[in-house]
C-alpha cells in the first residue's frame, strides 16, 4: 500500500475509534447527569472552550511537537472527558471539559495540516493534480470518520438495553415528557431506573479503551512528516502573531456579509444543541429509556451522512437557495411537531422519524453553509471559517447553557425564532450578492479585511 493512502487510512480509523467514544458520550450527558444540569453544563464548557483554542492554540502546538504528536497529545484530552464520566461529578467533569475543549482544535487542525501535507507530497511524486489527490484524502478520512456516531451511540444502546431494572412507565410521568416537561430532576429517568453502576462503568470502559487505541493506532503506525516536507509543513504554519490572529477574525466583521450570516451560523449550533441535549433527554429516555437514545442518534447519524453527500451532489443542479427553503420548511415542521406531540411509547416509530429529519435539515446546513462561507469569502476563508467556527460554537454554548432552565416549549419558540431571523439575513446576504456588478468576484469588496495564513480546521 502506497505510505501516504496509509497514514491516512490510520489517521481516519484513529478519529473513527475516538469519536465512537465521545459522540456516544455526548448523546448522554444530558440523560446521564441530570442533576443540576450537570450533563449539560459539560457540553456547554467543551464549546467554550473549543472557541478560545481555536484561537491561539492550534498553530502553536503543531509547530511545536509537529502533526502527528499534536493529533495524539489532543486525542488524550478526550480520553479525560470518559474517565471524567466514571465518578462524575462539578469537579470531574467541568475540568476535564475543558481539557477535551482545548484539545480539540489542535486535533482537528493537525489533521487537516497532515493530510494537506501527505496529498501535496504523493501528488508530486506521482506528477497528479495535488488539489485532487487531496480532496480525495479528506473524501477517505470523511467516509470512514462519518460512522463513528453510528458506532458509538449503538454500544450504548446495546449495553443499557441489558438493564433488568427497567419499569412501566405511568401515564402521570408520561405527562413530564415532551415540550410542556415538568423540569423536574426525574423527568430523564421516567422511562426505566437509573441504569445500574455496573452497566454504566461497562459503557465508560469500553469508550475509553475505544480512545486508548486511537492513540496507540497513532503513536504506532502514523509516520512523522518526513524531513523533505518541512518547508511545506512551515509554509503551511507560518502565522502572525497570535493577537493577529485573533483580530483578523473579528476585523472579518467589517464584511456586512459575514455580520448577516452570524444567525444562520449560529443557528447550526442551537439546532444541533437541542437535539443532543434536549430531544434525547425530554422525549426519548423521558418515554422510552435511556436505553433508546443511542437508537434514534443513530438514525440522525446515518440519515445525515448520507444526505450529506447527497446534497452535496445536487447543489449544483438545484442551488443553495433551494437547498436551503427545503431545510428551513423541514426545521420548522419539526419544530411546530415537536410543540404539539405528546410522546407516547405507542407512538414508537415517531421518536426515530424527528432525528431522522433533524438529520436531513442538518446535512443541509452543513454542507450548504460551509460551502457559502467558501464561496462569498475566497479571498480571506481562513478569517471567514475562524468566524463559522465562533459563532457555531457560541450557538452551542447558549443552547446548552439555557437547557437546564427553560422549558422545552420556550426552547423551541427560541430556536423557531433564531431559525426564520436566520433566513431573513440569509435572504440580504443573497440579495446584495445578485445586486454586485455581474462578473465582480464575490469576495473581492470594499471592506479592508485582514487575511490569515493559518491552517483551515473544523
Amino acid at each position: 500500500m502506497e505510505r501516504n493512502l496509509k497514514n491516512v487510512l490510520v489517521i481516519s480509523f484513529g478519529f473513527l475509534l475516538l469519536f465512537t467514544a465521545y459522540g456516544g458520550l455526548q448523546s448522554l450527558q444530558s440523560s446521564l447527569h441530570s442533576a443540576e444540569g450537570l450533563g449539560v453544563a459539560s457540553l456547554s464548557v467543551i464549546y467554550a472552550a473549543l472557541i478560545l483554542s481555536s484561537m491561539f492554540l492550534p498553530p502553536l502546538l503543531i509547530k511545536k511537537l509537529g502533526c502527528k504528536w499534536t493529533i495524539a497529545g489532543s486525542m488524550c484530552c478526550y480520553i479525560t472527558f470518559s474517565l471524567g464520566n466514571f465518578y462524575a461529578s462539578w469537579y470531574t467533569l467541568i475540568p476535564t471539559s475543558v481539557i477535551l475543549g482545548l484539545g480539540g482544535a489542535p486535533l482537528w487542525s493537525a489533521k487537516c495540516t497532515y493530510l494537506t501535507i501527505a496529498g501535496n507530497s504523493y501528488a508530486e511524486k506521482a506528477g497528479k493534480n495535488a488539489k485532487d489527490i487531496i480532496n480525495q484524502y479528506f473524501g477517505v478520512f470523511f467516509l470512514i470518520f462519518q460512522s463513528s456516531g453510528i458506532w458509538g451511540n449503538l454500544i450504548s444502546s446495546l449495553i443499557f438495553s441489558q438493564d433488568s431494572n427497567k419499569v412501566k412507565i405511568s401515564e402521570k410521568n408520561l405527562a413530564c415528557c415532551g415540550a410542556y416537561d415538568c423540569m423536574t430532576e426525574t423527568t430523564n429517568t421516567t422511562g426505566s431506573a437509573e441504569p445500574s453502576n455496573s452497566l454504566i462503568y461497562t459503557l465508560l470502559g469500553i469508550y475509553t479503551a475505544s480512545g486508548v487505541l486511537a492513540v496507540l493506532l497513532i503513536v504506532i503506525f502514523l509516520d512523522q512528516i518526513k524531513s523533505e516536507q518541512a518547508e511545506t509543513e512551515k509554509e503551511i504554519l507560518e502565522t502572525p502573531s497570535f493577537w493577529s490572529t485573533f483580530l483578523a477574525t473579528f476585523q472579518h466583521l467589517k464584511d456586512k456579509r459575514q455580520c448577516l450570516l452570524i444567525p444562520l451560523t449560529m443557528c447550526s449550533g442551537f439546532e444541533q444543541g437541542f437535539l443532543s441535549g434536549d430531544y434525547t433527554k425530554t422525549y426519548v429516555t423521558c418515554a422510552l429509556g435511556i436505553h433508546y437514545v443511542g437508537y434514534a442518534m443513530i438514525c440522525f447519524s446515518a440519515v445525515n451522512s448520507l444526505c450529506s453527500l447527497l446534497f452535496g451532489k445536487i447543489s449544483q443542479f438545484t442551488g443553495r437557495k433551494l437547498l436551503f427553503a427545503f431545510a428551513t420548511v423541514t426545521n420548522i415542521a419539526c419544530i411546530i411537531a415537536l410543540l404539539l406531540w405528546k410522546p407516547h411509547p405507542k407512538q414508537f416509530a415517531v421518536f426515530f422519524i424527528f432525528p431522522a429529519l433533524w438529520g436531513l435539515s442538518d446535512a443541509i446546513w452543513q454542507t450548504q453553509t460551509n460551502g457559502l462561507y467558501g464561496i462569498l469569502f475566497e479571498k480571506h476563508k481562513e478569517a471567514a471559517f475562524a468566524n463559522y467556527r465562533l459563532w457555531e460554537s457560541l450557538g452551542f454554548v447558549i443552547a446548552f447553557g439555557y437547557s437546564t432552565k427553560l422549558q422545552v416549549y420556550i426552547k423551541l419558540y427560541i430556536l423557531l425564532s433564531v431559525l426564520v431571523l436566520s433566513m431573513v439575513t440569509y435572504g440580504a446576504v443573497e440579495y446584495l450578492e445578485a445586486k454586485s456588478p455581474p462578473g465582480a468576484p464575490t469576495a473581492t469588496k470594499k471592506e479592508n479585511v485582514g487575511a490569515l495564513t493559518q491552517e483551515t480546521y473544523m
